[in-house]
């Protein structure tokens, strides 16, 4: 249900108070609005006037905004960019249909880049846009329709497509030194990425020596911890579905026993606050089925939809 009017004051207004408190002066907002000084300090008595409440602090020349109005602008800075953004999504895509995806760097350039040439195909009414995210976000404040993330269900606020499991190999260079058990691992350096710093300890766990959590050198994404672990700087944890060809082109060895089953998985997630809308219904049941396919889908067992439009 809309909010009454008198609760929705005009964005020039908005928008003059937003420069101000960036700004510092009215003759500065009036310079970066392309307005007079009058015009700014008649928006901004207007604003106050319909709000009832006052938000600015006179000081000789400059302009303060009171504490309250401080809450107030940066809620309206961030209702203004979702504006800008929607509107810029509109010209992208005056027909409809536009979907803004996050997605994480490597599995978006493993698994979902070689296949997205088959969904473009097979829907061409929807403008796909990608960027990246390393970890959850709120939906509220961002443009995104949905967004791929690793690990549980532990993301609150959003429904689940579980797209894809995931199993780790303990890598190197050629040349590493041969391990006689998984202990000996402790002798030689390590790399890790810095959001999974306890796939170590789990993996050690797993061939029957818990309890211990190594440390190891940082990596902040599976592309550079590639890299890392080809040129000898030490043993990996990498994910088995991004270094297929760096396996079978000998760049990297297996070091130590199979790959073991990683603490978390690979799901779509989009917010369970918003009305469905086709273009995300398209790419959701268009990711089911590629997760699905056995002939498709790198490891893992098939997906499982989580309550959602298709679920119920």
């Amino acid at each position: 249900m809309m909010l009454p009017r008198r609760y929705l004051p005009p964005i020039p207004a908005l928008m003059a108070l937003e420069a101000v408190d960036r700004l510092g002066t009215a003759s500065a907002a009036a310079a970066e609005l392309t307005l007079t000084q009058g015009a700014i300090s008649r928006a901004l008595q207007g604003l106050e006037g319909q709000l009832g409440v006052p938000l600015l602090i006179r000081e000789r020349q400059r302009l303060r905004l009171t504490p309250a109005a401080k809450d107030y602008v940066a809620e309206v800075r961030k209702a203004l960019h979702l504006l800008a953004s929607a509107s810029l999504t509109l010209r992208a895509n005056p027909t409809g249909g536009s979907l803004n995806l996050a997605i994480l760097p490597a599995f978006g350039m493993h698994w979902l880049a070689p296949r997205l040439a088959r969904f473009t195909q097979s829907h061409p009414e929807v403008t796909l846009n990608l960027s990246t995210r390393l970890k959850p976000f709120d939906f509220v404040t961002t443009p995104f329709d949905a967004a791929i993330h690793y690990g549980r269900q532990d993301w609150p606020g959003v429904h689940y497509l579980k797209l894809m499991d995931e199993a780790v190999l303990a890598v190197a260079a050629p040349g590493f030194p041969t391990l006689t058990e998984a202990t000996d691992i402790l002798r030689h350096p390590l790399l890790q990425l810095e959001s999974r710093t306890g796939d170590w300890g789990r993996w050690l766990a797993h061939h029957g020596a818990p309890g211990l959590r190594p440390s190891g050198m940082m990596f902040d994404q599976f592309a550079t911890l590639t890299q890392g672990a080809i040129h000898g700087m030490g043993a990996a944890l990498i994910p088995t579905f991004l270094i297929q060809r760096e396996l079978a082109e000998g760049r990297l060895i297996p070091i130590f026993g199979p790959a073991i089953p990683a603490l978390g998985a690979y799901h779509l997630v989009w917010p369970d606050t918003r009305p469905d809308r086709a273009p995300l219904r398209s790419l959701r049941l268009w990711l089911q089925a590629e997760a699905t396919d056995p002939a498709l889908t790198p490891s893992g067992p098939p997906a499982t939809l989580a309550p959602g439009p298709e679920a119920q």
